[in-house]
């Protein structure tokens, strides 16, 4: 049996539920974080002792922590070759971009825009703090808009944990108010991702519980 700690809201929770999904696995998740708390617990910190979400358990192995090193391990055990290659080098582009997606993409967008707009009441906002933060973000947003004019995915021709690195943002970078560049092949493949019922299921999920004052 596969365990994912960690709350249906949190972006990289989702990331890894949608991954989940996709390989046609069906975990068991137990809230944690946020307003449900249990992150300081002795036996959370004894699986995770950073404190942080998502933590997956595969049977009675060992906890593993951080999305990235979740996705690769359920792409390398459960992933057929297309989703995970077997072949070092095509596995290294896939890996490329899915690092790509997380450093630049997630790491630009998430604290420094969503967080400012979705997470932070109407009059403690900084939109001079937002608009350079997307500038920013526009910039690495034109390199996949490049890459996604030319193929179908992130990494190639076939959907693979780049796509879930890169795919699991972007419902909220559509659904909150902020100016978007023009970028119509993103726009696309997003409307491709909208329509896979797992990205439905695990990512396109209301975020009004992160709102300042929500109960």
């Amino acid at each position: 049996m596969i365990t994912v700690w960690g709350r249906a809201t949190s972006s990289n929770v989702q990331a890894v539920m949608w991954c989940l999904a996709e390989l046609g696995l069906e975990p068991v998740r137990h809230d944690a974080g946020h307003v449900h708390g249990g992150l300081d617990t002795p036996d959370f910190l004894a699986m995770n002792p950073n404190g942080t979400i998502p933590v997956l358990r595969d049977g009675t192995g060992d906890a593993i922590w951080e999305t990235g090193a979740i996705l690769r391990y359920l792409a390398a055990r459960y992933g057929d070759a297309h989703f995970w290659p077997a072949d070092p080098a095509a596995r290294a582009q896939v890996d490329k971009w899915a690092e790509w997606a997380k450093i630049n993409v997630v790491t630009g967008f998430v604290r420094p825009v969503f967080w400012r707009v979705a997470k932070t009441a109407p009059a403690d906002r900084d939109p001079v703090a937002i608009a350079a933060a997307l500038r920013a973000l526009d910039r690495f947003l034109a390199v996949a808009e490049d890459r996604l004019a030319a193929h179908d995915f992130l990494a190639g021709e076939s959907f693979t944990p780049a796509d879930i690195q890169f795919g699991h943002v972007l419902w909220r970078y559509y659904d909150i108010d902020i100016p978007r560049g023009d970028f119509p092949a993103i726009r696309r493949y997003y409307e491709r991702l909208a329509a896979r019922p797992a990205y439905r299921a695990h990512v396109m999920i209301p975020y009004d519980s992160l709102a300042p004052g929500a109960a």
